[in-house]
């Protein structure tokens, strides 16, 4: 256990952020699985709409460093890649 103030202070702070960071990520996890269960259903409009939630949702993430950059690019790029096959076979 810490014994300096700032130390104890610092341990409090990072369990917030880790509960913070925690609950966004769960709630991108939750956007991205919409956006799979809409793809696996063939439903494009849907998919559509619910891929444009998500990409704003990876952003804002990058913005607030929850999630790195290249992660949030590479999740954005396989979802449209999925999405894009829907629709050239439709």
């Amino acid at each position: 256990m810490a014994n300096l103030k700032s130390s104890k202070k610092r341990i409090k702070t990072n369990i917030k952020r880790q509960q913070r960071n925690m609950s966004a990520k769960t709630s991108i996890k939750t956007i991205v699985k919409n956006v799979e269960q809409a793809i696996a259903e063939g439903d494009l409009g849907s998919a559509k709409a619910r891929y444009s939630e998500a990409v704003s949702a990876l952003n804002s993430a990058v913005a607030k460093n929850i999630m790195k950059k290249n992660t949030a690019s590479r999740k954005k790029s396989q979802l449209a890649k999925r999405i894009n096959a829907i629709q050239a076979a439709a």
